[in-house]
């Protein structure tokens, strides 16, 4: 099981939304390279969830990765602001992952406890001027912030 930080607005789609759903589509990447982290992913995965452009920004949730390899269905939706003029149904562009909600975590691990905390290298959400919206988490720092969160990760889902 690999893990993973998976960042969104609050207000657009936050760890509320996920609880109330269920389960969700990842769609709208429009980045290559977190693009490509998603693609690595593999179901069982667990994706911490972090609310950003918030105050303050940091990890609220956890959720587990059920479904890989999906076209995002928004890139071809003249409608949608992800919409992708360039991709097409026979060669599409952009991916796209199905989450399941499994927790809300009790208490806020900022970004400035983040940074207190964990190095680049160990966390790269911690890099300054970082905007990637999904990054992978190595196990340790995985394990760490659990330890942070007080939650024992096999009692989660």
């Amino acid at each position: 099981m690999a893990h993973w930080l998976m960042k969104s607005e609050p207000e657009v789609y936050g760890i509320h939304h996920l609880a109330q759903e269920g389960s969700t589509l990842w769609d709208g990447i429009r980045n290559y390279q977190a693009r490509n982290f998603m693609r690595n992913m593999t179901p069982g995965d667990r994706a911490f969830f972090y609310h950003s452009n918030s105050k303050p920004p940091g990890i609220v949730g956890l959720m587990e990765v059920i479904e890989t390899g999906l076209v995002d269905p928004s890139q071809f939706d003249p409608a949608s602001k992800y919409f992708d003029s360039s991709s097409s149904q026979a060669s599409p562009r952009w991916d796209c992952a199905r989450l399941r909600y499994l927790a809300t975590f009790d208490h806020l691990l900022s970004l400035d406890m983040l940074r207190e905390q964990f190095t680049v290298e160990a966390l790269t959400v911690v890099k300054r001027g970082n905007r990637l919206s999904i990054l992978p988490v190595p196990e340790a720092s995985a394990q760490r912030l659990y330890g942070l969160l007080g939650v024992a990760p096999e009692s989660l889902g």
